[in-house]
């Protein structure tokens, strides 16, 4: 990695490991799929002019498919997870669980794209595995009211995650914008019907609506832009790496948010 690479990585895991925080904080308030419709269509609306700016507004209507594929497992689906998620486990362990990421991105580019694995990367893989379990099995209470099913919805997110992120690879490696745009996009077409559906009763306050708006416009819209952007000049083993640092701002913000309660 270029030193650029290495500050977009950074600054990367800063928003997304904030992103943990702001659900949690926002999604008892607007429900999780009213909550990440907002967020995907704050993200599309921002990425939208950017695109038509720079005169690449065209290039959407090319692999419209694809992204359609990107925008349900990189958006719609594992946002909606991680959402509902949030309501029953902190942000800290939800940023920790999505660390699985990069496990289920090699296993993946191992089985389905015959990537080899050496035997340190197999070694490194089953300790994250054993980490993940260490950690998740005494809070995996499957009871009413238990955190169980959130966990399980967490590493279903992240599963998404390892699939999109070598599908991306081989079907989009166009122009970063284009792809986190038209999956923005794509996401938020999808997820208006159940939005509309599930719209909150209540209008929530202020801070809820300024957690959306950081959630859309900071955690997705300048997030994804950098991501695809890694994904093109880093490869998709590199880029998830993200991953591993994402737990030390989530956890950091966490902290933040129970001192002030």
């Amino acid at each position: 990695m270029t030193p650029r690479n290495l500050f977009d990585l950074i600054l990367l895991a800063a928003l997304w490991g904030g992103s943990f925080l702001f659900m949690r904080y926002a999604a008892p308030s607007f429900g999780a799929v009213a909550l990440i419709w907002l967020r995907v269509a704050i993200a599309a609306a921002c990425l939208l002019p950017l695109l038509w700016w720079r005169g690449q507004s065209g290039l959407l209507r090319q692999n419209m498919g694809a992204m359609l594929v990107v925008g349900l497992l990189n958006s719609a689906v594992p946002f909606v997870l991680i959402a509902w998620a949030v309501l029953s486990i902190t942000s800290g362990l939800a940023s920790i669980l999505n660390a699985v990421t990069p496990i289920f991105t090699a296993l993946i580019g191992a089985l389905w794209l015959n990537e080899r694995l050496s035997k340190s990367q197999m070694l490194g893989l089953l300790i994250g595995f054993v980490g993940v379990l260490l950690l998740a099995a005494d809070k995996a209470d499957f009871k009413a009211g238990g955190s169980g099913w959130a966990i399980v919805a967490l590493l279903g997110a992240t599963l998404c995650y390892g699939i999109v992120t070598h599908y991306t690879r081989h079907k989009l490696a166009g122009s970063s914008l284009v792809t986190a745009t038209g999956a923005q996009l794509a996401a938020a077409i999808v997820l208006l019907p159940l939005a509309y559906a599930f719209w909150p009763a209540v209008m929530p306050d202020v801070k809820a609506w300024l957690a959306v708006i950081g959630l859309g416009v900071g955690c997705t819209a300048l997030a994804f832009a950098l991501f695809f952007r890694l994904l093109a000049q880093v490869g998709a083993s590199r880029a998830v790496t993200v991953t591993f640092l994402i737990p030390v701002f989530g956890c950091c913000g966490a902290a933040c948010f129970w001192v002030k309660r």
